[in-house]
């Protein structure tokens, strides 16, 4: 699924909706918990769609290369787990520690926060400033499945701007990935 962001409710320089979800690792997060963080990256995530699993390298990489400078990648699953069992926050669990995540991931059990966010698919990424003002939506790259067909890196530019107090170039790019599985 290819989704077109142009007329999703978040639009570019919107500030971003406010969370108090539960994380894998036992704790409660709101926005505010990152509020010493420079840039904050939501992804809408999930355990079984095969895009987010071709991309996760990459999600932590940028993670890795970006945390010192300030960045703050937080994942949200909000699959329906009754229907997508593999997405349940027990297996949440499993797949963070088997993957080694070294980001926030979060259980929006409620799918309110997939809805404020107006999420449509996984992967979806909302980059916000220090202001906590939207810079960049949509994809992680051009390819989430294959690693080695990557010819445009959307969110490593996205974050690299941001962490330069610099414009994103491309603010929106067409996030590619499984449709958000709504109860």
């Amino acid at each position: 699924m290819e989704t077109n962001l142009q007329n999703t409710k978040l639009k570019i320089g919107d500030k971003a909706p406010d969370f108090s979800l539960p994380g894998v690792d036992g704790k409660t997060y709101t926005l505010h918990d990152f509020r010493n963080k420079k840039i904050i990256v939501v992804v809408f995530m999930c355990n079984h769609c095969p895009y987010v699993q071709g991309s996760i390298e990459r999600i932590k990489s940028i993670q890795s290369d970006y945390g010192i400078k300030g960045v703050q990648i937080v994942g949200i699953n909000a699959n329906d787990e009754v229907n997508y069992p593999d997405d349940s926050f027990e297996k949440m669990i499993e797949v963070s520690k088997a993957k080694n995540f070294n980001f926030t991931y979060l259980r929006d059990q409620d799918q309110k926060i997939a809805t404020a966010y107006d999420a449509q698919c996984t992967p979806e990424c909302f980059a916000f400033d220090a202001e906590r003002k939207l810079r960049y939506h949509g994809r992680v790259d051009d390819s989430p499945k294959d690693e080695t067909k990557v010819n445009v890196t959307d969110l490593r530019n996205a974050v690299e701007a941001l962490v330069h107090n610099k414009k994103v170039a491309m603010e929106v790019a067409p996030a590619i990935g499984c449709s958000i599985k709504w109860k």
